[in-house]
């Protein structure tokens, strides 16, 4: 089968389609015939050589995919309510860039109904992300405001949607007016961080209050601006590392906040912790999906043959929602 591998560390250019044994179907394994795959902020540090994969998983890319079921593995449960021709999303460890994929039954959930399966491969990572940190590490509660940074990025116009659905209220950075209208028609309200000081608009916004949660893309750069927008017993969730892996926390105004500040990835975890998350997605966000109050914001699909120039076009940032690569 045709699959993506890099060549070496380094930009788009090393990305190169490769013919690859297909992967073995594993006893608990759905096969899935992929329909489009998603390319994540992760991709691009395994591209360069900063996030290593998962050891037994395999090299190539893509962390989420839709596509039909092709075979299903011995030991997976009739009530799994998967079945040969299926379409069906999942979340992967790697090798989501191929027209093949083999993943466990429990990270593969139905395409939402209604919803196109090429699309919908814009959902597994960033829901799962956006879930897991949001609604079970910081345990957001209804009414709560959250700061979401980068909101037009994937992760960014995901959160603002389901945040939204499930009773926040969502400010978010962008830079440009561009951005900015894009961010305002999912539902948040907007911090062009080009021109204004985040902190102060959104405790402007809040009357002074802040964000109770902070869902934050950029890591060290944001560190002491973050827990200054936070409000009192406000969560700080750090979910990437665009601005550096360092920063400076003054610790004094964290106790005096009561805040917490949480790190999580979301390749590494176990699989029984993306088996939770992907039932909690099914119970919570699906319905949301199928309502079509959350819905994949696709801005640009690729053929796989052409992924070095979705990875230029990615690492550009003029995307608004998510980029697919279709086999």
């Amino acid at each position: 089968m045709r699959a993506v591998l890099e060549t070496t560390p380094g930009g788009p250019e090393v990305l190169a389609v490769t013919e690859v044994p297909a992967p073995e179907l594993t006893p608990d394994g759905v096969r899935i015939r992929v329909r489009a795959a998603g390319i994540n902020r992760a991709d691009v540090m395994q591209r360069l050589g900063r996030y290593p994969v998962p050891p037994g998983a395999s090299r190539i890319f893509g962390l989420e995919v839709s596509g039909t079921v092709r075979e299903l593995g011995p030991t997976v449960p009739a009530g799994a309510g998967i079945a040969v021709g299926d379409e069906v999303v999942a979340l992967l460890d790697s090798g989501g860039y191929a027209e093949e994929v083999v993943v466990p039954a429990a990270q593969v959930l139905p395409v939402p109904q209604g919803l196109d399966v090429q699309a919908a491969a814009a959902l597994p990572e960033v829901c799962a992300t956006v879930f897991s940190n949001v609604f079970m590490a910081a345990a957001a509660r209804e009414g709560e405001t959250v700061l979401v940074h980068g909101g037009t990025g994937g992760i960014g116009t995901n959160a603002i949607q389901m945040c939204r659905a499930l009773g926040l209220r969502v400010l978010t950075t962008v830079g440009g007016p561009e951005k900015a209208a894009a961010a305002r028609e999912l539902g948040a309200e907007t911090v062009d961080y080009r021109e204004e000081d985040f902190v102060a608009r959104v405790r402007e916004l809040t009357d002074g209050h802040g964000a109770d949660i902070v869902l934050d893309v950029v890591g060290g750069a944001y560190l002491d601006r973050n827990l200054d927008a936070l409000a009192v017993n406000g969560r700080l969730v750090v979910i990437g590392l665009q601005g550096g892996r360092t920063g400076e926390l003054d610790l004094g105004k964290l106790m005096a906040k009561r805040a917490a500040v949480i790190g999580t990835t979301l390749r590494a975890r176990p699989a029984g912790e993306k088996a939770r998350i992907m039932a909690a997605l099914r119970e919570h966000v699906w319905p949301q999906v199928e309502a079509g109050r959350i819905v994949p914001v696709v801005n640009r699909t690729f053929p796989l043959d052409e992924v070095a120039q979705a990875h230029e076009y990615f690492d550009s940032g003029a995307h608004i929602g998510k980029v697919l690569l279709v086999p």
